[in-house]
């Protein structure tokens, strides 16, 4: 097992961030931990299959992207290197993003 955190943010409005604890398989995806979660706390999460880019996140905790909104959940990570953290966007999405040991994503409601 991989333990990883996840971190709950809104940039868009106001709302304290909350933090769950999870692990995924070795090598596993960010999508089957997402999906522990939902099944052993409060976390709730929605997502689409599409053919060609694969799972994109909809919802987390009843919170809904919107379109005529211009908001979404961004996938973010932080980096540590001696004193220097860095917040990186990931490259890939939930159902292809492998994380490490021990990482903290952060699933961001922001605007576009």
């Amino acid at each position: 097992q991989t333990p990883i955190s996840v971190l709950v943010m809104n940039s868009v409005e106001p709302m304290p961030e909350k933090r769950y604890e999870t692990y995924v398989a070795y090598r596993g995806i960010l999508l089957g931990a997402l999906k522990r979660l939902q099944f052993t706390t409060d976390f709730k999460f929605t997502f689409m299959e599409y053919q060609d880019y694969g799972a994109y996140l909809n919802s987390v905790n009843n919170l809904y992207e919107d379109r005529e909104k211009h908001t979404y959940w961004q996938y973010l990570k932080y980096f540590f290197r001696h004193t220097l953290c860095l917040i990186f966007a990931l490259i890939t999405g939930i159902g292809c993003y492998i994380p490490d040991t021990n990482e903290e994503i952060i699933l961001n409601y922001t605007k576009y």
